[in-house]
């Protein structure tokens, strides 16, 4: 089976062709090509192009623990410019479907940057979904580990908790993530961003990816982030996300519609052998 990876800033994703599938990719396959030690290693897994009849093309994503995402800022970047490297589009803009909505991607130049739209962000419970009557999910809190954190939600598409904190660290995504990732109030499970507002076109995260773990950056949850931060007064519309594998740049419409710019980068191609699949499960 031959695969093609790269990574936007960091967050690295496998890319295979539907043609090189002889069947559907199973979780347990997802699980071993994902693996670090016993597979090619990656985030994820972007399955495309797939047919679509509302977009020009439709692309799936797949976590390493087997399940299905909705939708992903860096995978979207990183499948629009798999799409330009085989030719399949140039610099106009074309749309993409996901289970999380329909996007419109753009490459620019020879494919450094690409610019999503996300599509609408919204705060409303009922759509992230967050258990408890219906709200915009904003300036709540949880007891975490014995710690109360203040939380707001959001979905891009996909779930999203956004932790606001005067200062953060790797340490603080990977003490409480696991815990709120999981908490009962997020039927989907969620992912989860803690936050630090630098000034108000700059803010710097930290990020617990649902069913990934600890990530260097991520473009849905950069996404919600900054719509977070810029609902609640705290920044402008133009915010320059800092994650530990580099920055993003986001732009919040007066409608919540983002749109998300950042850089791809291929890192190789390869074949995964069958002896990957026959081997003894292996959990990330």
């Amino acid at each position: 089976m031959k695969f093609t990876k790269y990574h936007g800033l960091g967050n690295d994703y496998i890319v295979i062709h539907p043609k090189e599938l002889q069947k559907e990719l199973t979780s347990r396959d997802i699980i071993q090509i994902c693996h670090r030690n016993y597979g090619v290693g990656s985030d994820g897994i972007l399955l495309g192009p797939l047919p679509s009849s509302t977009c020009d093309f439709r692309l799936r994503i797949f976590n390493p623990d087997g399940g299905e995402a909705e939708k992903s800022g860096n995978g979207l970047r990183i499948f629009c410019r798999y799409l330009f490297d085989l030719g399949l589009v140039k610099n106009a803009p074309f749309s993409v479907e996901t289970l999380g909505g329909n996007v419109q991607g753009q490459v620019h130049g020879s494919g450094e940057m690409i610019t999503v739209e996300m599509g609408r962000v919204s705060f409303d419970s009922a759509k992230i979904p967050v258990r408890g009557e219906q709200r915009e999910v904003l300036n709540e809190t949880m007891v975490v580990d014995g710690v109360e954190l203040t939380y707001c939600a959001a979905t891009v598409g996909n779930p999203h908790c956004v932790i606001l904190r005067d200062e953060i660290a790797p340490e603080d995504a990977k003490r409480f993530g696991p815990f709120i990732e999981t908490d009962s109030r997020f039927p989907n499970r969620t992912n989860v961003q803690f936050m630090k507002v630098l000034d108000r076109a700059n803010i710097q995260l930290e990020i617990w990816e649902r069913g990934a773990g600890y990530t260097l950056a991520s473009g849905s949850s950069s996404s919600a982030a900054a719509s977070v931060a810029h609902k609640l007064g705290l920044c402008d519309n133009k915010i320059t996300v800092h994650m530990p594998g580099g920055t993003l740049q986001i732009t919040i419409h007066d409608d919540f519609m983002i749109t998300l710019t950042g850089a791809v980068t291929p890192v190789c191609e390869g074949i995964i052998y069958q002896d990957v699949f026959t081997q003894e499960l292996q959990r990330i």
